[in-house]
């Protein structure tokens, strides 16, 4: 009986705290606000107005502009170090990204929302990652990101959103790197 009563207890508190854990890091919608849905389609309508002058800024100091990457396939992937869920879809990230390893068509750019290039390159480093990071140069428009991360934003080669994804997700499943694939082969 106290095993069961102990082993009980410890899967309630695991619960807890990953539930606190993904609190920390989802911004939860308030009573009033716009479904998922609803923001799906605005940012879908935004189609980039105005943001194709969002820049970001690499390790070596360079900026880069969304308006210089029009002509290719974009995916923004914003993150943080102590954002469990960023951490937990990175592997599938840089396994997506080797998969277009070589293409000319498209960018990969992991933009650290906290802005400390160094901690965030340290950590690349020790898991290694092999992927393009940057911070952002400027604000960032809400059609990118709102309040939640990680958040992944996929442009076209005209610069359009085509996709905003809020949390994590498995990036090395096949049918994201199809999607890229059309993106790309699209005129």
């Amino acid at each position: 009986m106290q095993i069961k009563f102990n082993r009980i207890v410890t899967q309630l508190g695991v619960l807890i705290i990953a539930a606190s854990t993904l609190a920390a890091c989802e911004n939860r919608q308030k009573a009033g606000e716009s479904t998922v849905q609803e923001q799906h389609e605005a940012v879908k309508d935004t189609t980039m107005k105005g943001t194709g002058n969002v820049a970001f800024t690499d390790q070596k100091g360079q900026v880069v502009t969304l308006d210089a990457l029009k002509g290719k396939v974009v995916f923004i992937n914003f993150w943080a170090t102590w954002c469990p869920p960023c951490i937990h879809e990175m592997p599938s990230i840089n396994s997506l990204r080797n998969t277009f390893k070589g293409n000319q068509h498209i960018e990969f750019l992991m933009v650290d929302v906290d802005n400390d290039i160094e901690k965030s390159a340290a950590f690349l480093k020790e898991n290694n990652y092999d992927l393009p990071l940057y911070t952002p140069s400027g604000d960032i428009p809400p059609e990118f990101l709102g309040a939640s991360i990680p958040t992944t934003v996929i442009l076209d080669k005209k610069g359009q959103i085509v996709e905003r994804l809020e949390g994590s997700r498995d990036y090395a499943a096949p049918e994201i790197a199809k999607a890229l694939e059309e993106l790309i082969n699209a005129n």
